[in-house]
């Protein structure tokens, strides 16, 4: 490799945080025109790294160069001026802000001392339609579907000229179709000789975009190497160190018990669920699949009491739920449901992991003891928790924020266990989690139906529903399609009710 094909380069990089180091001396160089993916378990160092090269954090041993010239990135917006952008897992958003206006965030196009809407508008519609996303500049972030959301993030990446694009899992919120489109713009981007940083834990990604990998384990690099000359196995090797075996577990059949939710002709106020009828019993898994927007989560979201119902029942362990359903009144009853989002919904970002992982069990035994928490019961349960979830860093007290995505969304799952549930429901539950944390995830909720809790799992993810699930029902604009048993589960006959025939023309 020449000096001139290395666009940037790190040199011995190193991150400390307060007891613990997220980055050890990791040596990193991507070429002009490559797709250099950065692989390994959450907590590896991937998001570190990733921070430093795009100026919003900075080392504390080695250095960064760019174009063989050692540089000091001060800030996100200094990488920008050197053409390095990057697109974050964790969304930056303002949410009253349109998407106009969070496109140019910091970057405002002014005209003398005021700044220059219009233009502004026409700027973000011409790069809006570049990009082939569909969404309205003068719309608010907050009214935006989550993929919405995500493609803004990926328009103000491509607010200047482009040199290094970083995206960090950014398929994670996208249709198969938004995929598409962003794969078809990164390979644009390579023959311009744009070099891309890419994070996934999806291998299929991996192979599909990715020229070369660089594995990740405990802050340091194991291994840099094409993508056509290794496999799956060899990169769960690298990525573990130890094999992990089927991601998936092997289905145990279950006779499934008493009914625990039922819902009838449920529709909400805002219409994102339209006269909704099915039910989850115990001791099965039942999934929810759909495109984004469907209205899957959306049902879920109402049973819980988030939404408010516009018409029908919602019966829960034979009784019906009244006009005082509520998420607190739910979980108090046995039903759990762990939201897609942990940043904006699942998660108090500034109080400790201890916190967070027992927020659904403080009136419960070991917790509490009448109306008094018992402090060394919950510390304990807890610390029995994150050593069964592989927190990384084990430190319960540790805010949750300080934690890496993955290992934020484990803590997040914990509170399944965290006392008895009857129902619990998981929301694209894998979102930003590696290889060997999802196959303990599935494990963890084939166990929860083995126990005789009903389990519903909400998934972008066609593998999961086809592979773990004991039925499903296929949504579509808000209305069920389909209730397809395990035995006519398939990608074909889950595919076939994903659009009405009008919409497949």
């Amino acid at each position: 490799m020449t000096q001139s094909s290395t666009i940037l380069a790190t040199r011995g990089l190193s991150k400390d945080y307060p007891g613990a180091r997220a980055l050890d001396g990791v040596d990193f160089d991507l070429k002009r025109g490559e797709v250099h993916v950065l692989f390994g378990e959450n907590g590896a160092g991937k998001s570190t790294l990733i921070s430093m090269l795009s100026g919003a954090d900075r080392p504390t041993g080695g250095h960064v160069e760019m174009n063989g010239e050692r540089m000091d990135l001060a800030s996100v917006r200094d990488a920008r001026a050197r053409g390095i952008s990057a697109v974050f897992q964790e969304f930056s958003l303002i949410p009253q802000m349109t998407v106009r206006e969070n496109i140019f965030l910091g970057d405002e196009i002014r005209s003398g001392p005021f700044v220059n809407n219009s233009r502004m508008r026409r700027e973000s519609r011409r790069l809006l339609e570049e990009l082939d996303f569909d969404l309205p500049a003068d719309r608010p972030a907050h009214l935006l579907t989550r993929a919405g959301q995500q493609m803004v993030e990926i328009a103000k990446a491509f607010r200047s000229e482009l040199s290094v694009l970083i995206l960090d899992e950014p398929t994670a919120s996208l249709t198969d179709r938004e995929t598409d489109r962003l794969f078809a713009l990164m390979d644009r981007l390579t023959q311009r000789g744009v070099g891309i940083v890419y994070t996934t834990h999806r291998m299929a990604e991996i192979r599909r975009v990715g020229d070369r990998v660089t594995v990740l384990r405990d802050g340091g690099r194991v291994d840099t190497l094409p993508v056509s000359e290794t496999d799956d196995d060899a990169l769960v090797r690298l990525m573990t160190g130890r094999e992990v075996g089927a991601i998936f577990p092997e289905p145990t059949p279950n006779e499934p018990g008493g009914e625990i939710l039922s819902l009838k002709n449920v529709s909400t106020v805002d219409g994102s669920v339209a006269e909704v009828s099915m039910n989850a019993r115990r001791g099965e898994i039942v999934g929810l699949a759909g495109l984004v927007g469907s209205g899957k989560s959306e049902a879920m979201r109402a049973a819980f009491g988030i939404l408010p119902l516009a018409g029908g029942e919602i019966r829960y362990k034979g009784g019906p739920t009244t006009a005082r359903w509520s998420p607190g009144r739910a979980i108090r009853a046995g039903f759990l449901y762990l939201p897609p989002d942990r940043k904006a919904e699942g998660l108090m970002m500034e109080r400790p992991a201890r916190e967070n992982m027992a927020l659904a069990a403080l009136n419960a035994a070991p917790f509490s003891k009448g109306a008094f928490l018992t402090r060394a019961k919950e510390r304990q349960r807890v610390a029995e928790l994150a050593d069964w979830i592989n927190l990384s860093p084990n430190s319960p007290e540790r805010d949750i924020g300080l934690f890496s995505g993955g290992n934020q969304q484990k803590a997040m799952l914990a509170r399944g266990l965290s006392r008895p549930f009857d129902l619990v429901v998981f929301d694209e539950p894998t979102v930003g989690v590696d290889v060997g944390t999802r196959a303990a995830i599935y494990r963890f909720i084939v166990d929860l139906a083995a126990r005789g809790a009903a389990v519903v799992i909400v998934s972008s993810d066609l593998p999961e529903i086809l592979r773990l699930t004991d039925r499903a029902y296929v949504f579509h604009s808000g209305r069920v399609q389909a209730e397809l048993p395990r035995s006519e589960l398939s990608e074909e006959a889950v595919l076939s009710h994903f659009f009405r025939k009008e919409d497949a023309r």
